[in-house]
């Protein structure tokens, strides 16, 4: 067999390598048009400020190596320009000599990716201090462009995966650096009262963060752009990094009369077979199927892209995989804290018309006896009445990632909160708690799924607290005196037995502590002691500090606590 693959980064190039694992005597010829294959695309922030020392280091492996280790024959710098599918050939173009050729090939693969939007509307997109973070050669210029006299303002225009890590790694550099997001919030896969914690932590760390802001001109020194109020910002800039998502690289595939599916990807069955059976297309250009809401999507990341080539390269040889689509899992550090969401959020459940609720929960990563124990900020997102976990949010200072690993097992298993109340773990006070976050996560949702308690959100509380709702405080005097709600009561929980006739029996009680243990303890037992209508807020003190100091400090708004408390 004659393979031709288009495309050399995570897509193409496992393609290739799959294909000769499985035979030693394919023909396997790469394109690639540009200078480098096979480099770490999740990496090339991290050059920018200097974690990653060297740009070569992003380089995972060069057409020399390709052909040594594994005898592919890459060629970059070599643009595939045409397909004739009748002839099974396609037409390419060298770059580097100008000519052009035309190769045969039995079966072809396309991974061609996606790039950077530069969104025409915006005047000055074309000017010479702009720049996208698509490859090695992308990354080289815009430090070198970082590295010169005079650049100290720096605007990076989306708060996407990519955008953020570029601020983060730009403002580690020493530069003055503003992130501008045209939608409300940052990180699209965390939802409001999650991303909050994430929000503080860029501006804590000195970036400037104009959300629900859509730039309209770029000028040589500055960036001007629109506020959702209808106000106008001029944010100076010498440096202009867009990052505003990625367009699906279709035009080979239009070209040739391949199907295109309705998120305006190349369309594929379940073996990644295009309309062409003899043509196949993996990576950020090809629509996918998302498992948990039932209808075609796509996804740029890189493990689902290698597990796509696997696949696409077995059925070449007739090895048949079940294709289960995709949930949607990542991770990103963000300054000081490490994040992941994998599944669907609470915000697209609802939309995707899942019955749902949610818990939020901040329990230790392991045992707080031990050094470098940090609170996890956990939300688990699950089916109602069936329990079925559809998604999950995990930010710390800590050991976040794991558990949204954990989740995204459970969710590709089809396993429902019962299931996860039962998972066993591996518990060591150094690594764990005995029932870890995510088992506590169960819990609790199987208590709020099963009606033993009712709850409220952390972004419901402003609105008890304008309304004159009672709240309860049940965290020790020192922890009150620390931060709290301007009109909570404080009887702290071991206090709670003598004190409960200071309670009201005639009003709904909302109560809180620090992390939501103790006020699930005292929603219980006021709950046996004839209390008709307890509530706890879920997420307890740290999860409303979390919600209302951004939005405060940013907003104006008035703040409905004396102080914050984030510990």
């Amino acid at each position: 067999m004659k393979l031709v693959v288009i495309g050399g980064v995570t897509g193409g190039a496992s393609t290739a390598a799959r294909v000769r694992r499985l035979d030693p005597n394919a023909e396997i010829v790469l394109f690639e048009r540009g200078r480098d294959v096979s480099f770490s695309n999740c990496a090339l922030p991290y050059r920018l400020s200097d974690v990653v020392n060297r740009t070569d280091k992003l380089i995972i492996m060069d057409p020399e190596d390709f052909k040594l280790r594994h005898n592919i024959d890459v060629r970059t710098r070599c643009e595939v320009t045409e397909i004739d599918r009748k002839a099974k050939a396609v037409t390419v173009l060298n770059h580097k000599t100008g000519k052009t050729r035309r190769v045969k090939y039995d079966k072809l693969m396309l991974a061609p990716g996606a790039n950077p939007i530069l969104p025409r509307s915006i005047k000055g997109i074309n000017s010479p201090h702009v720049f996208t973070v698509r490859n090695v050669e992308d990354i080289e210029r815009l430090k070198a462009h970082l590295d010169a006299d005079g650049i100290n303002d720096v605007v990076v225009v989306g708060g996407g995966f990519i955008g953020v890590e570029v601020a983060e790694n730009i403002a580690k550099a020493g530069k003055k650096v503003s992130l501008v997001e045209g939608m409300p919030q940052i990180l699209a896969p965390f939802d409001e009262d999650m991303v909050q914690i994430l929000q503080k932590e860029v501006i804590d760390n000195g970036v400037d963060l104009y959300l629900a802001t859509t730039v309209k001109e770029i000028t040589k020194a500055n960036v001007i752009a629109d506020k959702a109020d209808g106000s106008s910002v001029k944010i100076p800039a010498k440096a202009v990094v867009m990052s505003v998502g990625v367009a699906p690289e279709t035009k080979l595939a239009k070209d040739a009369g391949l199907e295109i599916g309705e998120t305006g990807c190349i369309k594929v069955n379940h073996n990644y077979q295009t309309s062409d059976p003899d043509i196949y297309a993996v990576g950020d250009a090809v629509e996918i199927y998302n498992a948990l809401g039932h209808k075609p999507g796509k996804l740029a990341l890189a493990g689902p892209a290698q597990r796509q080539a696997r696949q696409a390269a077995d059925h070449m040889y007739g090895i048949h995989n079940n294709n289960k689509g995709y949930i949607g899992s990542s991770c990103i550090k963000v300054f000081g804290f490490n994040a992941a969401a994998t599944g669907m959020n609470e915000r697209a459940a609802k939309q995707a018309g899942y019955s749902c609720d949610s818990v939020l929960l901040y329990p230790n990563d392991h045992v707080g006896v031990l050094p470098g124990s940090n609170y996890v900020a956990f939300k688990l997102v699950f089916e109602v009445p069936t329990g079925k976990i559809l998604g999950a949010q995990a930010i710390s200072r800590g050991e976040a990632v794991k558990r949204a690993d954990v989740i995204a097992a459970m969710i590709t298993m089809g396993a429902t909160l019962e299931d996860l109340k039962e998972l066993e773990l591996c518990y060591s006070p150094v690594y764990g708690t005995a029932k870890d976050v995510v088992n506590l996560a169960a819990l609790v949702g199987l208590n709020v799924l099963y009606e033993n308690f009712k709850q409220v959100h952390v972004s419901e509380v402003r609105g008890l607290v304008e309304s004159g709702a009672y709240i309860l405080d049940v965290r020790e005097p020192g922890e009150f005196a620390a931060g709290h709600i301007k009109t909570a009561v404080n009887i702290p929980l071991t206090q709670l037995w003598e004190r409960m006739g200071e309670i009201p029996k005639d009003r709904p009680v909302y109560v809180h502590c620090r992390s939501g243990q103790r006020s699930y303890y005292a929603v219980r037992y006021l709950q046996g002691k004839g209390f008709g209508n307890v509530v706890n807020v879920s997420g307890g003190f740290l999860g409303i500090s979390w919600y209302e100091a951004f939005r405060d400090i940013t907003e104006g708004r008035e703040p409905i606590m004396d102080k914050y408390n984030f510990r």
